[in-house]
């Protein structure tokens, strides 16, 4: 990290940090979209007056505004204000609906909450109205204005709960994480330090604002100077016309992201897809070592992975002067000030970077060790050089015939062979092994359909031991994700594949292939 920006992260508040890239490069942009840019000084200029606008509905320092708003300028500039103001923010993502929003408004005793209207065909007005919410404002292409004068000093403490971001929930509710201007401020730090950008760069949000990367990325760019394009929907090819336009160098989100340009260069081999960029970076998914491959040969740009959660935004990333090695098959590094403790194969993590806890007292007790590490779920194990190798999760983890199987091993195995776009690998209830092995495939366009023959035979070539392999193979046109970073959601499998009408239920797969012993 330059000079700059390590004393920019010395920042107590967002707010402070803002006001300090504002006094640097007060004209550059921040934020690009469609054929709009606001720049640092903009940025901090008219979220004072969406502070003071905020303020005059009664708002003030420790109040509770919930906001589910897509990727805009202007959900930056609301969340900015709020930061400016210290009112304590609780993001909710754009497609979340009655049930999830409801809750994360109960929980967090929500006194305003912002909505886009009617957006993507969906009035959130209305459910806002259905769930009794409190304060409902419109905040799209108009926001609160007011006079600046009207606004107390700004916050002074960054230790102090202003952020409940809240965990994807799959077959329960969602847990409210909290966090803190310091804990953002070091998650954003830890990956500006591991990019290696500079304020020659462009980057992309190409995932939803309100999602914890939202403060990552931002917190990026105010250390760097550089700015980013924001897209309120994401999709390829329609995305790439603006990719170009603004020239971006640095691109990304999850693996599903980098799976989809590698789709798009495929249909042009040796054409870049974007001429400008030179990264690829993300994180919040497991990537397989070929996806990397497949990128940097195929696409002739470097790809960095990192390792993150609500909990904790940014943990370990790879950095692009590593080796291909360890930016293959790690997560990467930590920075400095993060501390990874490994126990009985478990992940455990201590640093400035990660969260106070849960809104519900008792999972943060059960979250935290003895010694105040987050407990995280996820078995891995520190290499020689300090990289991070995550190996799956401990409910990831298949128990068949009492032998442990790492669900992660078969999938990056499985993306080896050219039959298979992307690959879930799910245990099963059996009555007589306990549970079994179950693959779930996405194939790619044209590709000859797959058999539990040929799985079987590309995992034996590959050097999988026999009690691994998968006795059961699902081809899906494709995987269920949610909507956020594109994660696969394997609880929608094991739902699926498990209930007695399921296809290819029984230890006999469906194709007739004889199971593993």
């Amino acid at each position: 990290m330059n000079d700059t920006a390590h004393a920019l992260g010395s920042a107590r508040t967002l707010w402070e940090l803002v006001d300090r890239r504002a006094a640097l490069t007060p004209d550059r942009p921040v934020l690009l979209q469609d054929d709009r840019s606001l720049s640092f000084g903009a940025l901090r200029d008219r979220a004072e007056r969406v502070a003071a606008g905020l303020y005059d509905m009664g708002v003030r320092p420790g109040t509770v505004v919930a906001w589910q708003l897509p990727t805009r300028i202007e959900t930056a500039l609301l969340s900015f204000a709020l930061a400016r103001l210290g009112a304590v923010q609780s993001p909710v993502i754009p497609f979340y609906r009655d049930r999830e929003v409801g809750f994360a408004l109960r929980e967090s005793r929500a006194e305003f909450f912002a909505v886009p209207g009617e957006w993507r065909g969906f009035d959130h007005t209305a459910m806002a109205r259905r769930l009794g919410a409190k304060g409902v404002f419109a905040a799209y292409d108009a926001l609160p204005d007011g006079d600046p004068a009207v606004l107390p000093p700004p916050p002074a403490d960054g230790t102090s709960v202003r952020w409940i971001y809240w965990t994807s929930g799959t077959t329960s509710d969602p847990k409210g994480v909290l966090h803190t201007d310091r804990s953002l401020i070091a998650g954003g730090s830890c990956l500006a330090h591991a990019l290696r950008l500079t304020a020659d760069d462009v980057g992309s949000m190409a995932f939803p604002y309100a999602h914890i990367a939202g403060p990552d990325y931002t917190v990026m760019l105010l250390l760097y100077g550089f700015p980013a394009v924001m897209f309120e929907h994401f999709a390829l090819p329609a995305a790439l016309e603006d990719y170009r336009r603004h020239g971006v160098t640095v691109a990304g989100g999850s693996t599903a992201f980098y799976s989809m340009f590698l789709a798009e260069q495929r249909k042009q081999p040796g054409v870049p897809v974007v001429p400008t960029l030179r990264l690829l970076a993300g994180g919040g998914a497991p990537k397989p070592p070929e996806v990397y491959h497949s990128v940097v040969r195929e696409m002739g740009v470097q790809l960095t992975h990192g390792y993150g959660m609500t909990e904790v935004p940014m943990i370990t990333m790879g950095a692009p002067d590593d080796t291909a090695e360890n930016l293959a098959a790690t997560e990467g590094r930590p920075p400095e000030g993060m501390e990874i403790r490994i126990v009985d194969g478990e992940v455990r993590l201590r640093g400035e970077a990660v969260c106070q806890g849960y809104l519900d007292g008792a999972q943060t007790a059960a979250a935290f060790d003895a010694d105040g590490f987050l407990v995280t779920g996820d078995v891995g194990h520190l290499t020689e050089s300090g990289h991070l190798v995550l190996t799956g999760r401990l409910k990831d983890i298949i128990i068949r015939k009492g032998e442990n199987i790492s669900a992660k091993e078969v999938e990056d195995l499985l993306h080896r062979h050219p039959g298979v776009a992307d690959a879930a690998v799910i245990g099963l209830p059996d009555a007589e092994r306990g549970e079994r092995v179950c693959a779930v495939v996405e194939q790619p366009p044209g590709a000859d359909v797959l058999t539990l023959d040929a799985v079987t035979a590309h995992l034996r070539g590959e050097g999988l031991s026999v009690h691994k392999l998968p006795e059961q193979l699902e081809v899906v046109d494709a995987l269920p994700r949610n909507d956020t970073l594109r994660k696969v959601l394997k609880y929608k499998l094991r739902e699926r594949y498990s209930a007695p009408s399921a296809p290819g239920r029984g230890p006999a797969a469906r194709d007739g292939a004889t199971p593993a012993p």
